[in-house]
């Protein structure tokens, strides 16, 4: 049997502190699922087909890596997938306590699949999304935090003129 797991988030955009979690928690399962959420409660800066083409390219040279798009609750693609775990990325006390709740929770939906936390680098322990697109829409340089071609799509998107 082998060990599957998801990576859900809305990955708008991808960051470096993304791609450290996908990195190393590519080590640790025999393969792992970016799972891009469709969620209608949030007004994502890039829609998901835009989303999983940039998380595709990120990790086209890593065989036990694929991204996919999902809808609804995470444990249930978890279980319609057969994974066993969800890697999750916990960067501060605040994350741990939503997180915590929500490893509990789903656990109680489905009681096979397990929560896995990872802390990012601490290179990257501050860096959010929503950050970043600050960082780009007031002319800042985020090169440290965003691979090159998603720097190139967010000034793309954001920059001021």
């Amino acid at each position: 049997m082998t060990r599957g797991a998801l990576y859900p988030g809305t990955f708008d955009p991808a960051t470096n502190g993304h791609l450290d979690l996908i990195e190393r928690g590519r080590r640790l399962f025999d393969h792992l699922v970016v799972a891009v959420a469709r969620n209608p409660s949030k007004s994502p800066l890039f829609d998901v087909d835009e989303r999983v083409a940039i998380l595709e390219e990120l990790v086209a040279d890593w065989a036990d890596v694929s991204v996919a798009s999902f809808s609804g609750l995470v444990v249930d693609f978890a279980r319609q997938r057969g994974d066993q775990f969800i890697l999750r990325g916990i960067r501060s006390v605040t994350d741990f306590d939503f997180e915590y709740q929500m490893a509990l929770t789903n656990r109680s939906l489905a009681p096979g699949v397990d929560t896995v936390f990872m802390m990012p680098d601490a290179r990257y322990s501050f860096i959010s999304s929503t950050l970043i697109k600050d960082i780009v829409s007031n002319g800042g340089d985020v090169s440290r935090f965003v691979s090159p071609n998603v720097g190139a799509l967010l000034e793309k998107k954001l920059k001021p003129r």
